[in-house]
């Protein structure tokens, strides 16, 4: 839910920092590797990037409209996009992600400052430019270590893999909204809370860092 209504929230990285990929010129094969830190300066004035998928078509979400979040870490430059769901891409697209057609993603910007090796076999790019750029999915990036996922596909497939803890606590989130009452009326109680750890910790806190875990932001 956001501003009252339900989008889909698409995440992922759009570049890995300080991975080599290869790429191809005139002269042949290369390794490219984006430095940690090339996208620092351009996120720091708030520049607009659109989300879109294969570089094309119309936007789902940008830094404008603030449905598009960019950020960069240690692994690389992430992205958090939220998608309306009425459109009939956004619902391909998410499909498509969910199916794992989908599994990689790209950005496009401009190079600012790079350098090449002493042998040109591996070209370093240390400052880019995301300003009327884009981020997203695409079929195949240049960078295979790139990621995007839809996180409604990614927690239906970790419902079996869930801690008893985590899963009654997902049990009681759903059960308080309105439209999921009535089925959680006619399901079985669910299981009771497990007894609590030893060494003094309470089951609020093994709870919370659980929680945590799974990227709760409540």
């Amino acid at each position: 839910m956001r501003d009252e209504m339900e989008w889909y929230e698409v995440e992922g990285y759009a570049s890995s920092f300080e991975r080599g990929y290869e790429m191809w010129d005139w002269y042949g094969p290369y390794t490219e590797v984006v430095s940690k830190g090339a996208a620092d300066e351009t996120l720091a004035a708030d520049p607009e990037v659109v989300f879109r998928f294969n570089h094309a078509g119309t936007p789902m979400a940008s830094t404008r409209n603030s449905r598009l979040q960019l950020w960069a870490d240690d692994t690389g430059l992430g992205q958090r996009a939220w998608l309306n769901p009425k459109r009939a891409d956004v619902q391909l697209l998410v499909q498509a992600i969910e199916d794992s057609d989908v599994r990689e993603q790209s950005f496009m910007f401009r190079i600012v400052e790079g350098v090449w090796s002493p042998d040109y076999t591996e070209y370093r790019i240390n400052r880019v430019d995301l300003d009327r750029g884009d981020v997203g999915p695409v079929t195949y990036g240049a960078n295979p270590h790139t990621t995007v996922s839809a996180r409604a596909g990614e927690f239906l497939h970790s419902i079996d893999q869930m801690s008893p803890l985590v899963a009654r606590e997902a049990y009681t989130r759903l059960g308080a909204r309105a439209d999921l009452r009535s089925l959680q009326q006619a399901a079985p109680a669910p299981a009771s809370a497990p007894a609590a750890p030893a060494e003094g910790r309470s089951i609020a806190m093994v709870r919370a860092r659980l929680l945590a875990q799974l990227g709760d932001e409540s």
